[in-house]
């Protein structure tokens, strides 16, 4: 009985693996084919573990060479000889070539690009405040608040103005006029720590905290034109004033989004390669020259 039931252990049944392979992250879908093998076998609690992974590598190295050199050794093919046409085409006549007139050689007129359809094409550089001027207000902000500043006439008190501040939505206006600015927030905002008033009876000042204090606001209300928030300029002095680790996530998000637009790798790249070429280093007996890393 002792034998049979040490027969069925060892025929358990076989587990589907699911994984994709992205060509980007090839470090990725090794980590996750190390802990499906974790959790479905005791390979990698076996004292030989990392030499019989090391010989596995070395061994589809070999394959992949092989397999190379098979498909070169087939690609090679002898060039077809062309047989000479020279002796059975009869000598053709030269063709004239008309000569194009004066008024056919005047350079091109630059076409006029409507600067209108040019700034819907994309996102907006932001204004100095990382936010956007409009005719009617402007607004600005930083990772923490957003504010809205809106002119109006001079001698306006605030018994005059109507002001909603809700978690989604702003409106704010004139009694008895249609509101200046009335649509739902890009991003929800805290509305006990919101508030607004009157600077010198000619601007009204909206200052509104973000609910979601680690991301940018592409516009204050949506349907208006949107910011490239890569352009954001964070004042640093400002960072100072963070916890540790929320300064920290934000200048590791700094950090990424400018290795993106100089087409570099972003800090968590950085650190599957450091692994990769520790690795490397911990077994100069493996082969590597033909491995492609991205």
């Amino acid at each position: 009985m002792a034998i049979i039931s040490e027969m069925q252990e060892e025929k358990r049944p076989s587990v589907p693996f699911e994984a994709s392979l992205d060509p980007s992250n090839p470090l990725g879908f090794l980590e996750k084919a190390f802990d499906f093998i974790g959790k479905e076998s005791d390979l990698l609690l076996k004292d030989s573990a990392e030499k019989d992974i090391a010989t596995a590598v070395t061994a589809a190295n070999k394959r992949l060479s092989e397999a190379e050199k098979k498909k070169a050794e087939k690609e090679t093919v002898k060039p077809i000889e062309k047989k000479s046409t020279k002796e059975s085409l009869p000598p053709m006549e030269p063709m004239e070539v008309e000569k194009p007139k004066k008024e056919s050689l005047k350079p091109t007129e630059p076409m006029e690009v409507d600067k209108q359809e040019e700034e819907k094409s994309g996102p907006i550089v932001p204004n100095k405040g990382n936010g956007l001027d409009f005719e009617k207000y402007s607004w600005t902000q930083n990772l923490q608040e957003v504010t809205v500043t809106i002119p109006v006439p001079c001698g306006t008190k605030s018994r005059s103005v109507t002001c909603e501040i809700k978690k989604n939505r702003l409106k704010v206006g004139l009694k008895g006029q249609e509101p200046i600015v009335d649509g739902e927030f890009f991003n929800a905002v805290k509305p006990d720590d919101c508030f607004w008033n009157i600077e010198d009876q000619k601007v009204v000042s909206v200052l509104l905290t973000k609910q979601d204090q680690m991301q940018w606001w592409k516009c204050c209300v949506k349907g208006e034109p949107e910011i490239d928030t890569q352009k954001v300029e964070p004042e640093s002095s400002k960072l100072s004033d963070l916890d540790p680790e929320t300064r920290s996530s934000v200048e590791k998000m700094m950090f990424d989004q400018r290795q993106k637009q100089m087409g570099l790798p972003t800090s968590d790249e950085i650190e599957k390669q450091d692994m990769m070429k520790k690795f490397m280093s911990q077994h100069p007996e493996m082969n590597f020259s033909n491995a492609k890393f991205n």
